[in-house]
């Protein structure tokens, strides 16, 4: 048994969570999710708390069980609370600002680098280096704070690029000159 799936998911208050077989939608102050979870877990709403169970005794409900109950955990959070990444870029010249919805990123390539993000992403920045990726599906956040990170990775000799906000980058030393 999951020790995460054994956990009951609270709903906080202005949250409404349906469940129409095994579709789950869950509306909240900041928007709505859904999401269709494994046939082999049953999903039901007790008060105020949602019980996730497997209907099975397979391998594949196992392993669905967990992802399953965090799957609506993190729904529920995200239309409560909502889900933010943030990017520092470094290096010099390196900036990025908001055209539109579009991200521009000019990064040491010939031409800006522009990005559009995905329906119900917000992307703000601030100071010019620092990029804020925000919105209430966690997975469309943390792919498109992926996404923009690969457009120019910490390079690991002088440390310039894109990293996520906190990300500590082992630079290693150069060559070394003749004596």
């Amino acid at each position: 048994m999951s020790r995460i799936g054994k956990l009951p998911i609270k709903i906080p208050k202005k949250v409404t969570v349906t469940i129409d077989g095994q579709k789950v939608t869950v509306k909240g102050p900041k928007g709505e999710l859904s999401r269709v979870i494994s046939p082999e877990i049953a999903v039901e709403q007790q008060e105020d708390t949602i019980v996730v169970k497997p209907q099975t005794e397979t391998r594949r409900a196992r392993q669905q069980y967990g992802l399953s109950r965090t799957l609506v955990a993190n729904m529920v959070e995200g239309v409560s609370k909502g889900y933010e990444k943030r990017l520092q870029i470094q290096g010099v010249g390196y900036r990025a600002q908001v055209q539109g919805k579009n991200l521009i990123l000019n990064v040491g390539y010939s031409k800006p680098v522009e990005m559009p993000p995905p329906e119900g992403i917000q992307v703000a920045v601030e100071n010019n280096t620092n990029v804020i990726v925000t919105g209430i599906n966690k997975e469309l956040v943390g792919n498109t704070a992926a996404r923009i990170r690969a457009v120019r990775p910490p390079e690991v000799y002088k440390g310039k690029g894109i990293r996520y906000a906190g990300e500590m980058i082992k630079l290693k030393a150069g060559k070394s000159g003749k004596k």
